[in-house]
C-alpha cells in the first residue's frame, strides 16, 4: 500500500510539472536557450507545423531559420580540416544564425535587420515565420525582436524543424546568409 501511495504522489507531481505554463519574459531570454517555451508571443502569432506548412505551400511567407552556428575555432593547428555541421531546414528558408541570443551586438542586429529586409523585399507587412528547433528560445527572442523592428506579420513556430520533420515535411541543406 505504501508503494502505491508513493507512486500516486510521484504521478501527481509529474502531471503538475507538465501542466505548468511558461510565461513570456518582460525582455529577452538571456540564457538556457533550450527548454520549455511560452505558448504565446505578444504581438505575434504562434504556428504549429501544419499551419506553417500551409503558409509554406502557399508561398505567402518568408521563412527565417535562426539556429545558432558554432564559429570556426581560432588557432586551429595547421592542416586541421573544419567542417560546418550541415543545417537541414525548411526549403527556401534563409538562415540568419545567432540573431536569437538575448543580447546581440549592433553588428548582429544590423545583420538581422538586413536579412529580414531582403527576405520581405522591404515590406514590413510581409509575413515572416521565425523558427529554430523545438523548445528553442532563440526563435522566440528573434520573433520578439522582429516585432520590435516594426514587422507586423510575425509568426513564431516553437516546434521548429523538429516539429516540421515529425510530419515528414521536406527539408534541404541550407547555408547561412553571409555576414557583411
Amino acid at each position: 500500500m505504501r508503494h502505491a501511495l508513493i507512486l500516486v504522489a510521484l504521478l501527481g507531481l509529474s502531471v503538475t510539472a507538465v501542466a505548468q505554463t511558461v510565461r513570456e519574459p518582460d525582455g529577452y531570454r538571456m540564457d538556457q536557450y533550450r527548454g520549455p517555451v511560452p505558448d504565446s508571443l505578444t504581438g505575434g502569432r504562434v504556428l504549429d507545423p501544419e499551419a506553417a506548412h500551409e503558409l509554406w505551400q502557399a508561398g505567402e511567407a518568408a521563412f527565417i531559420d535562426v539556429l545558432p552556428r558554432a564559429p570556426k575555432p581560432k588557432n586551429l593547428p595547421e592542416g586541421t580540416i573544419w567542417r560546418d555541421k550541415p543545417r537541414h531546414s525548411i526549403p527556401g528558408a534563409i538562415w540568419l544564425p545567432n540573431v536569437g541570443y538575448g543580447a546581440i551586438a549592433e553588428v548582429t542586429a544590423d545583420y538581422f535587420r538586413l536579412g529580414l529586409e531582403q527576405a520581405t523585399d522591404g515590406n514590413m507587412d510581409h509575413p515572416v515565420v521565425i523558427f529554430c528547433l523545438a523548445e528553442c528560445w532563440m526563435s522566440w527572442n528573434a520573433a520578439k525582436r522582429s516585432l520590435e523592428y516594426g514587422y507586423s506579420e510575425v509568426y513564431w513556430m516553437p516546434d521548429g524543424t523538429d516539429g516540421w520533420t515529425f510530419f515528414d515535411y521536406p527539408t534541404e541543406v541550407i547555408t547561412p546568409v553571409p555576414e557583411p
